[in-house]
C-alpha cells in the first residue's frame, strides 16, 4: 500500500492528457482507492491492486491524474518538471491504516489513526465574512460611484432650478418630472432585460456616454430658452420644440442613471464585495448609501453656490464641461474595476448572449420586444423567493406627505413655519438617513439581515404613527407639538434608510446574479408607478386642508410593509431558509434540536 500511495504522488505531478482536463476528482479517505479495471470475471473475485492493473483514471483530491500502464520506474522519474508559478501543496500523512474494509456498524472497533481536521473559530469566520472578495476593486468602485453620482445629482437640482427661473409655473418641471416617471416605469424591464445579456464592462460605457449625451442635450434646450425666451404663456413654453426636445431627453436621461445603478447596487457590488460574506456586503452597501446621501447634498450646495455668483447661463456651460469631463474618468475608473477585481466582471457571460442583445436592439421589433420584456419581467419579478422583500420596497415609495419633499415643505410654508425651522428639519432628516448606514450594517452583523430588516420597518411606522397622532390631536402651529411631529419623522428616516440598505442586500442575496438587472430593473419600474399613483392622489388632493389624508395613506403604506415582511418571516419556506442559511435566524433551530437530541442522549 505504501508503495501505491508513493507512485500514486509521483503520477500527481504529471501533466494530464489533454482529453481528460476539467473533469471532477474526488479523495477518498484514509488511503487511495483504486478501481481495477473492468474484465469478464464476477463482481466478488477481487483483482489484487497491481501497478500493470490501474485504470486510466486515477482520483485524487480534485485533480485527476491519468496512469496508462505505468511501470514504477517510469511513474517515479518520467514526468516533466513544474513550472515556477505552479504550486502544489503538499499534505503530510501519518501511516496509513489498514486498508481492509471499514465496518459501518456502531458496535465495530475504529482505527484511532485518523486526524481532526481543522475547523475554523467563530472569530476567523467572521474574518473571512468581512472581508471583501476584491477590496482594490470595491475601492474603484465607491471612487466611480462618488463621482459619476456626483455629477448626476447636480445636474438633477440644476435643471429645475433654470427651468424655474426661465417660467414662474411649476407645470414644466412637474411634465418633465412625470414623463421622466413614465419611461421608467416603461423601459426599466427592458433595460434591465438587456443588460442581463450584455457584457457588464461595454455596458456600463454605453449607458454612461447615453447619459452624458442626454444631459448635454438637455442643457443645451435649456440654454437656447433662455437666450430666446421671453414672457409666454405655460401653454406656449410646453409646445416649443425646444421644450419636446428636453423631456425627451430627460426621460433617457433618467433611465440611463437607474440603470447605471442598478447595475453598480445590485450586480457589481456582490461581485466585488462576495455574496457569501454578509458583513462585508452589508458594509459596501451602507458605504454607497453614505457616497449618495453625500453626493445630494454637495451637489445641490454647488450648484446653488454657483447660481449666487454667476448668471444661470454660465452656471449650466460649467455644469456641462463637468458633464464631458465626467465620461473619460468612469470610462478608466469602470476599466481599473475590472482589473483590481482580477476580471470578475467578465463572469457570468456566455456567448449565446450576443444573439439575445441584437434581438433586444432590433429596432424593427422594439415594440414587441418592450412589452415581452414587461411580460418576462413581471413573471420574473412575482416568481422570486424574496419578493416580500422588494413589496415592502415598493410600498415605502407611497409615503409621500410623512417624508422630507416638497408635500411636507408646502405644509409647512402654509402653516407659518419658520423657513430655519424648515431647513433644519431637511438636514436633520438627511443626518438620520447618514447615521442610519452605520446602524444597519452593524445590525447586520448582530442579529443578521432578515431582522435588521424588519426591525427598520418596524421603527419606521411606529415613529410615523407617532407624528400622526400629533398630527390629528394637536395644533402644529405650536411649538411643542411641532417639534414632536418632526422629531418623530426625522427619526423615522433611521428605519427607512436602514431597511433601505439591508432591503437591498436581500434582494442581492436572493436574486440570480444572471436575473439582477432585470429584478432590479422591474422593482424601480413598480416604484415609479407608485410615485406616479401618489402624484396624481396628490393632485386630486391638492388643498393643505387635505394633508390629513396624505398622511393616512402615507402611515398605512409603511405599516403595511411592516407586517407584510414579518409575516415573510415568520413563516418562511423551504427555499427561503436554504437562500439564508446562514442567517443567525435559521441557525437557532438547529441548535435547538442539536441540544435536545444532546439531553436526549445523556438522560439515556
Amino acid at each position: 500500500m505504501g508503495m501505491v500511495t508513493a507512485t500514486a504522488a509521483a503520477a500527481l505531478l504529471a501533466s494530464p492528457p489533454q482529453g481528460h482536463l476539467g473533469r471532477r476528482c474526488h479523495l477518498v479517505v484514509p488511503g487511495l482507492r483504486l478501481r481495477p479495471p473492468a474484465s469478464s470475471s464476477p463482481p466478488h473475485a477481487a483483482p489484487p491492486l497491481r501497478l500493470s492493473n490501474f485504470v486510466p483514471r486515477c482520483y485524487i483530491t480534485n485533480v485527476e491524474v491519468d496512469v496508462s500502464h505505468t511501470s514504477e520506474q517510469e511513474a517515479l522519474d518520467d514526468h516533466p518538471p513544474l513550472l515556477p508559478a505552479c504550486a502544489i501543496p503538499v499534505v503530510h500523512l501519518p501511516d496509513v491504516p489498514d486498508a481492509s474494509p471499514f465496518p459501518l456498524h456502531e458496535s465495530a472497533s475504529h482505527s484511532t489513526d485518523f486526524e481532526e481536521l481543522p475547523v475554523l473559530s467563530e472569530g476567523e469566520l467572521h474574518t473571512i465574512a468581512a472581508t471583501p472578495a476584491h477590496p482594490a476593486g470595491l475601492y474603484a468602485l465607491y471612487a466611480s460611484y462618488l463621482f459619476g453620482n456626483l455629477v448626476e445629482q447636480l445636474w438633477n437640482f440644476a435643471w429645475p432650478a433654470a427651468l424655474a427661473i426661465l417660467h414662474p409655473s411649476l407645470l414644466p418641471v412637474a411634465i418633465v418630472g412625470f414623463f421622466t416617471k413614465l419611461s421608467v416605469f416603461i423601459g426599466a424591464p427592458i433595460v434591465g432585460k438587456l443588460m442581463d445579456h450584455f457584457p457588464r464592462i461595454p455596458m456600463y460605457t454605453g449607458l454612461n456616454a447615453v447619459q452624458v449625451a442626454t444631459q448635454l442635450i438637455s442643457a443645451a434646450m435649456v440654454i437656447y430658452a433662455m437666450k430666446n425666451v421671453t414672457h409666454a404663456s405655460t401653454s406656449a413654453v410646453v409646445l416649443k420644440p425646444w421644450f419636446i426636445a428636453l423631456v425627451a431627453a430627460g426621460a433617457i436621461e433618467r433611465l440611463a442613471g437607474l440603470a447605471l445603478g442598478v447595475a453598480m447596487e445590485r450586480d457589481w457590488v456582490v461581485l466585488l464585495a462576495g455574496t457569501n460574506r454578509p458583513v462585508a456586503l452589508a458594509q459596501a452597501n451602507a458605504v454607497l448609501n453614505r457616497l449618495d446621501l453625500v453626493c445630494e447634498t454637495v451637489g445641490a450646495s454647488v450648484f446653488g453656490l454657483l447660481l449666487s455668483k454667476y448668471h444661470p447661463v454660465t452656471c449650466l456651460k460649467i455644469a456641462c464641461g463637468l458633464m464631458i469631463c465626467s465620461f473619460p474618468v468612469l470610462v478608466v475608473l469602470g476599466q481599473l474595476i475590472n482589473r483590481f477585481s482580477c476580471h470578475a466582471l467578465d463572469s457570468s457571460r456566455t456567448p449565446s448572449d450576443e444573439s439575445i442583445c441584437a434581438n433586444l436592439l432590433d429596432v424593427r421589433k422594439i415594440v414587441q420586444n418592450g412589452l415581452s420584456a414587461i411580460r418576462n419581467g413581471w413573471n420574473e419579478y412575482k416568481q422570486q423567493t424574496v419578493l416580500p422583500a422588494s413589496v415592502a420596497t415598493v410600498f415605502l415609495n407611497f409615503n409621500v406627505a410623512l417624508a422630507p419633499g416638497a408635500i411636507m415643505t408646502a405644509l409647512l410654508m402654509h402653516r407659518g413655519i419658520s423657513p430655519s425651522i424648515v431647513g433644519a428639519f431637511s438636514g436633520l432628516c438627511s443626518i438620520m438617513g447618514l447615521v442610519a448606514t452605520f446602524i444597519s450594517s452593524s445590525l447586520v452583523e448582530r442579529v443578521g439581515i432578515l431582522k435588521a430588516g424588519a426591525a427598520g420597518l418596524i421603527v419606521q411606522a411606529s415613529l410615523l404613527s407617532v407624528a400622526l397622532v400629533v398630527y390629528w390631536t394637536g395644533s402644529i402651529s405650536q411649538r411643542t407639538p411641532l417639534l414632536i411631529f418632526l422629531a418623530a419623522i426625522a427619526l423615522s428616516r433611521l428605519g427607512h434608510m436602514s431597511y433601505d440598505v439591508v432591503g437591498t442586500q436581500i434582494l442581492q442575496t436572493g436574486v440570480p446574479a444572471s436575473k439582477a438587472n432585470l429584478i432590479g430593473g422591474m422593482e424601480v419600474s413598480i416604484s415609479s408607478l407608485a410615485e406616479l399613483v401618489m402624484l396624481g392622489m396628490a393632485i386630486i388632493a391638492n388643498d393643505v386642508s387635505h394633508f390629513g389624508f396624505l398622511a393616512i395613506l402615507s402611515v398605512s403604506s409603511v405599516a403595511g410593509a411592516a407586517w407584510m415582511f414579518c409575516q415573510w418571516l415568520g413563516n418562511p419556506t423551504d427555499e427561503q431558509k436554504e437562500l439564508f442559511m446562514f442567517d443567525p435566524h435559521f441557525q437557532v433551530e438547529p441548535m435547538l434540536v442539536a441540544d435536545v437530541e444532546h439531553h436526549n442522549n445523556q438522560l439515556q
